[in-house]
Formats: structure tokens, sequence, C-alpha cells
């Protein structure tokens, strides 16, 4: 028999557990995942009720957005349609879904430079730093205290003991292992460093699940850098197996600029409660000749699927193909079925992935997906050559999409993302080239499910059932 106290504790368990699973019903994002939380939640509430508060919230709400809180970040940027506004009649795709998504307008007068691998990249970030006049914006998802990291830091305190002002925001969960000795250093040398440990306790300790997936660098504000580099020697290291990564970053100037500021300084006033309005420059200059882009910031934050709305655009908008890099492929079924459309209607669909994945979990679920859109025709290239985390696609001649977003469940719902768009010829045959010389590197998927090893024949359907949380 039970105690009148264990009695109490279970019908508090179980009334937990029909609240958070009526919760589930109402709000999960999918009909699957309303299911195996509800059912979770009903059999097992002990165990699932915690785990719902933590991985089971699917909007991050109290998100303060300052471009929605403050009439003069809407009073910087209200100009764009009008000053920067590309002549639709000169670009061959419909801007209207990214602008969408971005709930920004996309502007011309950008220019751009692809930039290969960590070596290219660092050394223009960090040459781009050194010849900051006023200040610098940091924000990468991992910084870690390795020689990279170290290098990161010097500059950054270099440019502090010029006068420059520089901030830094790091993503505290994926940056824990970052000692507090890298942190004191930078305050010490006058850099400005967003507190991990107090940032809106104690109910952001249930927001774990939730990570700030961005990588942005920003210069006097008209100079910027966005990717899917993190600050770590793996970046930087010989490509082989898992202790060297391939990875593409972007820079670009023009009023691109401006809307990642405009990002960055959203994600700095919920980490610190300080709006930035007054202290950045908000007029990056428009060049001549430059190209038309749009920056498309997604989240947990927003109202809409815009991240996977974001890859769904892309690939309905694609005519002769569209190319796909990315590092994990655990996408929901509405792009699952624009990939296996695409193929249908002609289109030279392309997934590259890596052969070999840094969490096992997340590389088995892929495998669940394979055989569905290769039979449509998508055609799936494994790199071979090292772990690539570039996060890239191209579409025809028209589009080129350079940033921070997996093609998963995890970037779509959960993480606050960047992806850097370019409706340019110019940068979509940069990122042709660079993928084409990826595919060389690269092994076409021929086996199917069925074929593959014990682990991936028996350990892809239980992974996949993961999928909401990978």
């Amino acid at each position: 028999m039970w105690s009148p106290l264990g009695a109490v504790v279970i019908a508090a368990a179980y009334i937990a557990g029909v609240y958070c699973a009526l919760r589930a019903a109402q709000t999960a994002r999918t009909p699957q995942g309303a299911v195996g939380w509800v059912v979770f939640l009903l059999i097992l509430p002990f165990l699932a009720v915690p785990a719902y508060l933590v991985f089971g919230q699917h909007r991050y709400h109290g998100y303060y957005i300052a471009r929605r809180e403050s009439a003069r970040v809407t009073e910087s940027i209200k100009n764009f349609n009008d000053n920067t506004a590309p002549d639709p009649d000169s670009l061959e795709i419909d801007l209207a879904p990214f602008e969408y998504c971005a709930d920004l307008p996309a502007a011309r007068g950008n220019t751009a430079e692809l930039l290969i691998d960590g070596q290219a990249a660092f050394e223009a970030i960090f040459r781009a730093i050194d010849a900051a006049k006023s200040y610098v914006l940091v924000q990468f998802y991992l910084v870690q205290d390795d020689t990279l990291g170290r290098s990161l830091q010097k500059h950054m305190i270099d440019a502090a003991g010029r006068g420059v002002t520089v901030r830094l925001m790091v993503d505290p969960i994926a940056s824990f292992a970052l000692p507090g000795r890298y942190i004191n250093e930078l305050t010490a040398a006058g850099v400005v460093v967003a507190d991990q440990q107090t940032r809106r306790l104690p109910w952001s300790r249930l927001k774990i699940n939730f990570r700030n997936h961005r990588k942005t660098v920003i210069v006097d504000g008209t100079l910027a850098f966005t990717g899917g580099l993190n600050v770590g020697d793996q970046y930087l290291g010989t490509c082989a197996g898992l202790a060297g990564w391939r990875d593409t970053h972007v820079q670009f100037s023009g009023p691109m600029v401006t809307q990642l500021q405009l990002i960055f300084a959203e994600d700095w006033h919920w980490q610190t409660g300080d709006l930035l309005i007054e202290a950045l420059n908000w007029s990056a200059p428009q060049h001549e000749e430059g190209v038309t882009g749009l920056i498309v910031a997604t989240g947990p934050g927003d109202t809409a699927d815009t991240g996977s709305m974001m890859f769904f655009s892309a690939i309905a908008a694609a005519r002769k193909r569209i190319w796909i890099a990315s590092p994990y492929f655990v996408p929901d079924i509405d792009i699952v079925s624009a990939l296996r459309h695409a193929a249908l209607r002609g289109v030279d669909v392309r997934l590259l992935v890596p052969d070999e994945s840094d969490h096992l979990l997340v590389g088995l679920a892929a495998f669940a997906f394979f055989d569905d859109i290769r039979e449509a025709g998508v055609r799936v290239f494994r790199y071979t050559k090292c772990f690539t985390h570039q996060k890239v696609f191209v579409v025809d001649d028209t589009l080129a999409g350079i940033g921070t977003t997996n093609l998963d469940n995890r970037s779509f719902r959960l993480n606050f993302e960047t992806m850097a768009m370019f409706f340019d010829s110019g940068m979509a045959q940069a990122v042709d080239e660079m993928l084409r010389d990826d595919f060389e590197e690269s092994y076409e998927l021929k086996l199917t499910l069925s074929e593959q090893r014990a682990l991936i024949r028996y350990g892809a359907p239980v992974s996949r059932l993961f999928s909401p949380l990978l």
C-alpha cells in the first residue's frame, strides 16, 4: 500500500503529466511530436514531465526582440525598401518567401566574398578586427581555449587596447567548457562579454534545449562575416577524418551588414538587457555595382516555422538544380516532400553530407531518410576527405545561401540561426565551383538501408524516433 504522502506525489505526477500532455497537444509543431509527447507524458510522468520542461518547449516565449520593441530600430531600417530595394525585373527568383522568413526586405548594393575553410576565414576576420576604428561585435556558438581561440582573444584584446569597443557573445551551453580565465583576461582588457551565468535565471535553465547557433563578426557596421565556422583548432587542422573540419564562411559589406547587426543587437538585448541602438552605426554604404542580398535569421522566437520555410522556399524556387551541403540531415516531412517533388520535376537535386558523422545518433537518423529521397531521384553524396560542417546551398544560377542553418529539425525549430542569401549569379557560380570540388572528394550513395551494415539497418529507424530533437 502507498502511504498518504506517496499517493499525493503519484497523483501530482499524473496531474502534471496530463497538464503537460494537453500543452504538448496544443503547441507541438508536428502531429508526430504531439503524439510522442502525449504518450510519454501519460505513461511515465515521473520521467516525462522533467524531460518535457527542458526539451518539450517549441517556442521561446519572452524572447524580447529589439526590432519590435524599439521605434528607433524600426526607424533605422525603414528606408531599406525605398533606398536599397532591388529592381524586380532584374531578378529571376521571387523574393517574397525569403523576405517573409527574414521579416526584412532584400537589399541591393552589397559586396560578397566566399571564404573557403578556416584558414581563409579567420585570416580575413583577424584583418578586419585589426583594422577596426570604432567597434567590433563578435558572436560564436562555440569558442575553445586553444590556439585559434587564443588568437581570437589576442586580436580582441589588441583592438580594445586601441580604444575600439569590443563585444563578445557565445552560446552558454556549447561554450560551457570555456574557462573563466579566458573571459577574465578579456574583461580585464576592456572587452565587454555578455554574462553567461546570470542570464535571465532561473527560467533560462529550462531553455537549455534552445541554442544560439549564430556565428557573427561585424566591424564598424560596414563589414561582416557569417557562416559555419566556430572557434576551435579543428577548423584549421589538416582535413583528415574528424580531426580537421571542412567549412565555409562569407564576408560581405553593404546594407546586409545593417541587417546582420540588427540580429546581433536583438541577441545582445536578450542576453544582457542592453539596447545597442545608439552605440552602433546603422548606415552601411551601398555599393553601386553590388549584389542583392538578405539576412534570414530564424529561431524558436519566430511565430512561424521560418527555418523550414526558408529551405522549402529555396527548393521550390529551383528550376534546374539545387545543391545542398549540410553536416546533418534530419529533416521534417515538408522538406522531404519538397526534395522529392523537385527531383521528380527534373531538377538536379544533390545533397552533400559527411561520410563520418561527429554525432552517432544524428548520423544514423539520416539513413532513415535517404531511401525516400533517392527513390525520387535525389542524389546523395558522402564527403570522405574529412568532416564537412558547411551549411551552403545553391539554386540554379540565381541564389546562393551561406550560413549556420543545418538541414535538420534542431536548426529549423530549436536553434537561433542565420543564413546570408545572395540573389546573384556571381555568388552562385562561386558556390557551384566550391561544391564541384567537394563532390570530387565524395562518393554517391548507392546502397539502400536494407543493404547497409547491421548498426545502420537497425540504428537508423530507432534514431529517427528522436528526430524532433536532433
